[in-house]
């Protein structure tokens, strides 16, 4: 009695191609590729920042010959390291300088603090309407622009004694918080809700679930929205040129001011300030790009 091979017939044409046909080859030799196209437009955008930064540095280096010249993309020669040291009495720098990292640090600060707590009390009570509708509303803040509300916020902080850094330090937290809460909020949700569960077993409290698990666990969140406060509040000019009632307690971007008008020749004393204005960003990006990367993404999928 003779056996029947059930067996599919062979592809001879799939044996011969070998890796060929194997399925997702070619998918794996194209990702191995580059992307010429994908390289050329990151290039050129690179170029964006790059020659700006380039012209800056120069213009910061020449004479005021040379500064006025046409050509920004030259060289300078000779070098001329002295428009810092006009810059540096001109713009009052040390006074200026603390004065924007005061309020900087205090932006940051009340930034990490109030956007986590609310963040924190938002997501483990989703099931609650009020919760629901403060994240909502806090959303909804992200279109409010601060010219809009200016008068009212220039009235209110004189009212009430703020028309100082720290009051201009108070708002930029207050405007960076709806933003601040989408970002941590999205985090949040991917942090399992059984290790708080296993913590309140053990008796702990919630400030002490916050504090000595959910906070520790923040840390590349905490990065990516410290570096937005930070960036949005050194670089901001309306705010603290409207609010601060005092002059001499400016910061750096309005106090630059001065170069736009009665030294508006001096372009290689405006250049120097722009430059020394721009180091601590530049620092700080440098330091904590990886950590705004890493925020940002971490929190983009539901584990």
């Amino acid at each position: 009695m003779t056996a029947i091979d059930t067996r599919p017939p062979t592809d001879t044409r799939a044996v011969t191609t070998g890796d060929a046909r194997r399925p997702g080859h070619g998918h794996r030799r194209r990702l191995g590729g580059t992307n010429w196209t994908l390289t050329v437009v990151l290039g050129l955008a690179a170029l964006t920042v790059l020659i700006p930064l380039y012209v800056t540095v120069a213009m910061a280096f020449k004479t005021s010959e040379q500064s006025v010249d046409g050509n920004a993309l030259s060289l300078p020669f000779p070098f001329n390291p002295g428009s810092f040291a006009s810059a540096w009495e001109l713009t009052r720098f040390p006074v200026s300088f603390s004065v924007s990292l005061g309020v900087a640090a205090l932006t940051v600060v009340a930034t990490l603090l109030l956007s986590s707590f609310a963040s924190y009390a938002i997501v483990r009570n989703w099931h609650k309407r009020f919760f629901r509708w403060s994240f909502v509303y806090l959303l909804a803040a992200m279109f409010l622009p601060f010219p809009v509300v200016a008068l009212p916020q220039i009235k209110l902080t004189a009212q009430m004694g703020l028309d100082n850094p720290i009051g201009v330090g108070i708002l930029h937290a207050m405007f960076q918080l709806s933003f601040s809460v989408l970002l941590y909020s999205a985090y949040l949700r991917s942090i399992p809700v059984e290790l708080e569960e296993s913590a309140r077993i053990d008796g702990a409290s919630t400030w002490q679930i916050f504090w000595r698990i959910i906070l520790p666990l923040l840390g590349p969140m905490n990065a990516t929205v410290g570096i937005f406060a930070f960036l949005a509040s050194w670089n901001d000019f309306m705010m603290p040129s409207l609010i601060t009632a005092d002059p001499t307690l400016q910061t750096l971007p309005v106090v630059q001011n001065i170069f736009q008008s009665q030294f508006g020749t001096n372009y290689n004393v405006a250049f120097a300030s722009y430059l020394m204005a721009m180091a601590p960003t530049i620092i700080v990006y440098l330091f904590a790009q990886r950590w705004v990367i890493s925020g940002v993404t971490q929190g983009a999928v539901k584990s």
